[in-house]
């Protein structure tokens, strides 16, 4: 059970007096806390992620709005199952009498679907491309080879292109994400997937991998008689070059055949064997969820969401003898933005036509599981939603030249949000990092899925002030020493004003959107179009 430290037992942070502007001061002290070691990183189901819970839904009531959880709470339950993949796990691989052992967290993680505390598999490797079967695109990796019961081996991403109507050009598509690739070797009753990690294919490290795999990973539940993975894992591309060799295949030579339309999948004759103990618990975790009324009496029943993750990786292995994946930037600032906005919407002497409510989702770390559930459980319905305004992971660097909204061109408020930014003076950058895939790596995605519109508020790539290329040179030394790491921690002399800026232009869109005559929709066409 879940132990209630009760809504008045922590005290606001900030300030309790309210004004009618937007504080980067308050966003400040919400990251601030939210990211200190007391909260040991926020791990989904621990008792620091607890804490954080209680705190964004006591800083929710103190902003005036109000429980818009279950059972009149400001909770919503979210059943997961954790499972720890213990550092006894093997891997071999097998073929003409020799042998390959794979090193746990070095050289290979992963976890088993089954949620069996003891998993063994055997099965012939098959390497399949990227794994992907794309009608619209005219891709098929599989060439409807029968690959029931077999070992999956792929590469992360898709084919690179540079024409925009093929898998999108350079910006990536569901299909290059790994949750698809694990979800199609399942559809076609594979026994394992293993992909092949490398730094450009995957755009991370292999430490962000080995961070987030390496750990407890929150799950929904199986159903009784549902069929999983025995292994959905990741190898380093170290250990794919000699996995490929005992086939006497070449690693760049398979990569390079996989960006080919008429590449075949290719049975490797490799024999792989697993063994996966597990530690296996339920998951007791939780969304925060309050709302604010709209003035409108039909139009108050369609509500705006604004949602930010509140959790991250918890204590994992040490860096430097730190344990503490503390997630200042990722993403206790989403929270502290929402919370603000909370307090600015709160304290309108006239309220919007259409409700509000403030959505902090858990799990978003192990795979998106808080906002998937929430998508799947809604406290709002779908058709009464008009859009989810998200804030994950922004950079407190200064006062930012322009806004990142991957994802609003994809929907008919794009006009609105180009005003928005004008009348701010900030510019609207295009996603640096297009082949990232971004956009299905955050909270609104589960969402958008759905059918709701929904994208992210995202960080600055300039900054006012700074020489030019600052923003690109701090987010690569953010995204490369620091992203999923302990060193994610609090600074002093962090400046905040670009977080105000973003709440600011996420308070303005979120009000024109709820005082419009119509529902927003996605543009015709869109794969997501209600």
């Amino acid at each position: 059970m879940l132990k209630t430290i009760g809504l008045l037992v922590i005290a606001a942070m900030p300030g309790l007096a309210q004004d009618t502007a937007i504080s980067a001061e308050r966003i400040r002290e919400h990251t601030r806390f939210l990211a200190s070691d007391l909260l040991e990183g926020r791990g989904t189901g621990t008792r620091g992620g607890e804490i954080a819970a209680e705190y964004i839904a006591t800083q929710l009531a103190l902003a005036g709005a109000k429980p818009a959880g279950e059972n009149g709470t400001y909770y919503q339950r979210v059943p997961l199952v954790g499972i720890e993949t213990q550092e006894g796990a093997t891997l071999s691989a097998a073929v003409w009498g020799k042998s390959l052992d794979f090193r746990w967290g070095d050289e290979f993680v992963g976890v088993s679907q089954t949620q069996r505390p003891d998993t063994r598999f055997e099965g012939e490797a098959v390497f399949v491309g990227h794994g992907i079967t794309a009608p619209e695109f005219k891709w098929d990796d599989y060439k409807g080879l029968d690959v029931t019961g077999k070992v999956l081996v792929m590469f992360t991403n898709e084919p690179p292109s540079s024409d925009p109507k093929f898998f999108d050009g350079r910006a990536l598509t569901y299909y290059g994400r790994w949750v698809y690739k694990y979800e199609e070797a399942l559809r076609r009753g594979a026994r394992a997937c293993i992909i092949i990690h490398t730094t450009p294919t995957a755009s991370y490290g292999w430490e962000v991998v080995r961070n987030s795999w390496g750990r407890e990973a929150p799950f929904v539940k199986l159903e009784a008689g549902a069929k999983a993975l025995s292994l959905q894992g990741w190898i380093t591309r170290e250990a794919g070059e000699k996995f490929l060799a005992l086939a006497g295949r070449n690693l760049d030579d398979l990569l390079q055949a996989s960006e080919r339309a008429d590449f075949k999948p290719i049975e490797l004759g490799i024999q792989v064997r697993g063994h996966l103990p597990a530690k296996i618990r339920p998951l007791e975790t939780r969304n925060v969820a309050a709302m604010i009324p709209g003035s409108d009496p039909k139009l108050k029943d369609e509500y705006i969401i604004y949602s930010a993750h509140w959790d991250h990786l918890g204590i994992g292995t040490p860096v430097a003898g730190d344990a503490i994946y503390n997630g200042a930037i990722d993403n206790a600032t989403g929270c502290g933005i929402l919370l603000e906005l909370a307090r600015m919407w709160g304290s309108l002497p006239q309220k919007p036509k259409r409700s509000v409510l403030f959505l902090s989702v858990t799990a978003e770390e192990g795979g998106l599981r808080g906002s998937e559930y929430y998508a799947a459980h809604p406290l709002v319905p779908p058709a009464k939603t008009a859009v989810d305004l998200n804030f994950d992971a922004l950079y407190p660097w200064g006062r930012a030249a322009n806004v990142v909204i991957t994802g609003a061109e994809r929907t008919n408020l794009y006009p609105l949000a180009q005003q928005i930014a004008k009348r701010l003076d900030l510019g609207i950058a295009q996603d640096a990092q297009p082949e990232a895939g971004h956009y299905f790596r955050s909270d609104h995605f589960p969402l958008a899925h759905a059918g709701i519109p929904a994208f992210s508020i995202g960080h600055a790539t300039e900054f006012l002030g700074k020489p030019a290329g600052f923003g690109e040179q701090a987010y690569q030394e953010y995204n490369s020493k620091h992203y999923h790491q302990p060193s994610d921690e609090f600074q002093s002399d962090w400046d905040f004003t670009a977080l105000a800026q973003a709440a600011e232009y996420g308070l303005l869109l979120g009000k024109d959107i709820a005082n419009q005559d119509k529902l927003p929709d996605w543009r015709p066409g869109d794969a997501f179009h209600r």
